[in-house]
């Protein structure tokens, strides 16, 4: 596939973490960010949980070895599907009527682990969790996610419908930190920095996610396979 702009590997690994103390559990292997408009679509306004899906995608790709000899002259993996294919995919499975080809439809974490599961074979676990203020509850069970399979997490939500990558987690004492991947870029980045120092790519506390929002968090099980 072509992609408008050169598409950044691995932008969580450019930043510090949130405090001097604690540990960090990150996404392990490698994953390229995604972003609106990214392959010249434009998806502006609704297409931030189809990005984080590719972004996903990317990794689940990178971590399974059939694939990794699979890329064009840019390195790019050419696995990833282009957003039209997940709508396709989605039909397919009778997930969505037809109308739904070429729509601005939204997707979400459900819909994620659909075309997961369906590509690629990948079972998918979805926590839900009722309100932001539980997110804190929930630090133990994303952590050991990141300790088990260190893959790449796609957070939505219903209030909060702006969906998210999560590539780690910060615990520090009773605090914790997400690590968020923002989709909603727009542009050419010239390097990880940009998007760090712009707040695409942020350490976000538990506090400052939005109260009356409910989350799902789509974690893909599968862990990175032994060269």
């Amino acid at each position: 596939k072509s992609y408008a702009y050169p598409l950044i590997e691995n932008v969580h690994e450019f930043i510090d973490p949130p405090t001097e103390s604690g540990r960090t559990y990150p996404t392990r292997g490698n994953f390229l960010y995604f972003h609106y408009k990214c392959d010249g679509f434009d998806d502006i306004g609704w297409g931030c949980a189809y990005r984080t899906l590719q972004s996903s995608c990317s990794w689940l790709l990178n971590a399974n070895p059939s694939f990794r000899n699979n890329r064009d002259e840019n390195g790019v993996i050419q696995d990833v599907p282009s957003i039209f294919e997940i709508q396709q995919t989605l039909v397919n499975i009778s997930d969505k009527p037809k109308t739904f080809l070429g729509s601005r439809e939204w997707i979400g974490a459900l819909e994620v682990f659909y075309v997961i599961d369906t590509l690629y074979d990948v079972p998918c676990r979805i926590l839900h969790i009722p309100q932001s203020e539980d997110l804190k509850k929930y630090a133990n069970i994303v952590k050991k996610y990141f300790e088990d399979f260190g893959g790449l997490i796609m957070m939505g939500g219903d209030v909060d419908a702006s969906s998210k990558g999560i590539a780690g987690i910060h615990i520090s004492g009773n605090e914790a930190y997400f690590l968020v991947i923002d989709p909603h870029f727009d542009g050419k980045l010239k390097s990880a920095d940009e998007i760090i120092q712009k707040g695409y790519v942020r350490w976000q506390h538990t506090t400052e996610f939005v109260d009356s929002s409910f989350y799902n968090l789509c974690m893909p099980q599968m862990k990175i396979a032994k060269e």
